[in-house]
């Protein structure tokens, strides 16, 4: 984070002062400048004071300390307002490159007052405030038509602070205990497990597609979770010996222990339900998502992270109440990944991913996006029998879930613990070379 100032900048409004702001470019490999970050306008004023900014330091300098780091001071004119103004003008030239960097600084030239420049580097700016941190700004061609020319006015830099971003996997290292949930659907709009057709066929010489899926994408996620004991859920079916309607049982048949041992402990206890229970309905998820959330909610402090994997053929009965438990649950450190298996449309699923459009409830906004909807039919081959690529259904599985664990960290302003110290076997005592 920077803060700068300025001081006897030079007047450039016939009727007032100036309106200063800054343009920051980073110099690249092919002597070319690449723009970076532009300031607010600071009205009517030779003084200004800019607001501290963020910016990553790969931006600014691409991790070489040493690089140039050109900075432009320009006055505001009103006729250039939109496109001084527009961030999103300027994070289209920053994606487009060096090229459009050109045109950006002709175009910013033509429509505002150059007072002048400077340059720096990540190291110099790393010095913080001091003597070496108050530059003078020069306006070259001032320079060259006035013999008595010093400078067109100074940019002291104010602040500079490191805000080390922390990864998953600092979190990871440090503890941080991942914790999977796994809820199956039971519901009869997946068709009877006795006929081909059905989504949950008892075929004995492959697997099924909910049985594909959770083989799949249960062993990507078991390598988080240090235990590798899974609570095991269904939804949407009856129950022997009543035959009660359940949205929330256990598929090993224990309520007080659903845990089984890694996936293959999974498996085993989907097949025994298979068995035992009678697919009915209607396919509600917020009871499974609001068991997940009473766990998490009682493990707030960073230690501990809950992610439910959801997977169900995509006809939800309970959007309403499913979009309400999704919102109570964004503030809790919990995420929700929704496997979609069969051939039908998915607009529900995809509603709650809530990547376009964030997802609210009764006029409340979700504080974060925590789903992440991912189709299977996408990665398996016309047959349905082999997956195309694990990497590319491992990558999307995963994809927003360090990210969704982040952004929880922070708006806590949880950090990660310390790693512990390797491991050093009995006898082994570590050799310090002097």
């Amino acid at each position: 984070m920077m803060q700068f100032c300025g001081n006897k900048l030079d007047k450039k409004d016939f009727f007032g002062k100036s309106d200063p702001f800054l343009v920051f470019y980073r110099s690249n490999e092919d002597a070319t400048f690449t723009i970076c970050h532009k300031t607010e306008v600071v009205k009517n004023t030779l003084n200004p004071v800019w607001q501290a900014f963020k910016i990553p330091a790969r931006a600014l300098c691409n991790g070489d300390y040493d690089r140039t780091i050109k900075v432009e001071v320009y006055d505001w004119d009103r006729d250039g307002s939109v496109f001084a103004d527009s961030k999103d003008t300027i994070q289209r030239f920053k994606k487009r490159g060096s090229a459009n960097t050109d045109r950006f600084q002709e175009q910013i030239r033509s429509n505002h007052d150059f007072i002048g420049e400077f340059s720096t580097s990540y190291r110099e700016l790393s010095r913080g405030q001091s003597q070496f941190n108050v530059y003078e700004v020069i306006n070259q061609k001032k320079k060259n038509k006035k013999k008595k020319y010093l400078n067109s006015g100074t940019v002291t830099l104010l602040s500079f602070l490191v805000d080390i971003e922390v990864t998953f996997l600092d979190f990871i290292k440090g503890g941080t205990q991942i914790n999977f949930t796994v809820a199956i659907d039971f519901t009869a709009s997946n068709g009877n497990p006795a006929q081909p057709t059905s989504l949950h066929y008892m075929n004995p010489y492959q697997l099924n597609a909910y049985a594909m899926a959770l083989r799949a994408v249960g062993e990507i996620i078991q390598d988080y979770d240090s235990d590798k004991m899974f609570p095991a859920l269904g939804f949407g079916a009856k129950l022997p010996p009543d035959g009660r309607v359940s949205h929330e049982f256990a598929l090993n048949g224990n309520p007080q222990n659903p845990y089984c041992h890694g996936i293959d402990g999974v498996m085993e206890a989907y097949y025994q339900s298979l068995k035992s229970v009678q697919l009915y309905g209607p396919t509600n998820f917020s009871p499974v998502i609001n068991h997940v959330a009473r766990y998490a909610a009682s493990v707030k402090d960073g230690s501990q992270y809950f992610v439910l994997l959801i997977i169900t053929d995509g006809v939800i009965s309970d959007m309403a109440q499913t979009k309400e438990s999704i919102v109570n649950a964004s503030c809790l450190p919990m995420s929700i990944i929704i496997v979609g298996v069969g051939p039908a449309e998915f607009d529900a699923m995809v509603e709650l991913d809530g990547d376009e459009v964030r997802i609210s409830s009764r006029g409340r906004f979700a504080e974060r996006d925590i789903v992440q909807f991912v189709p299977f039919r996408d990665y398996i081959d016309r047959t349905g029998n082999h997956i195309l690529s694990m990497a590319r259904l491992a990558k999307d599985v995963l994809a927003e879930i360090p990210d969704q664990f982040l952004s929880y960290m922070r708006t806590r302003g949880i950090k990660p613990s310390p790693a512990p110290p390797p491991y050093t076997p009995p006898g082994h005592a570590l050799q310090t070379q002097i």
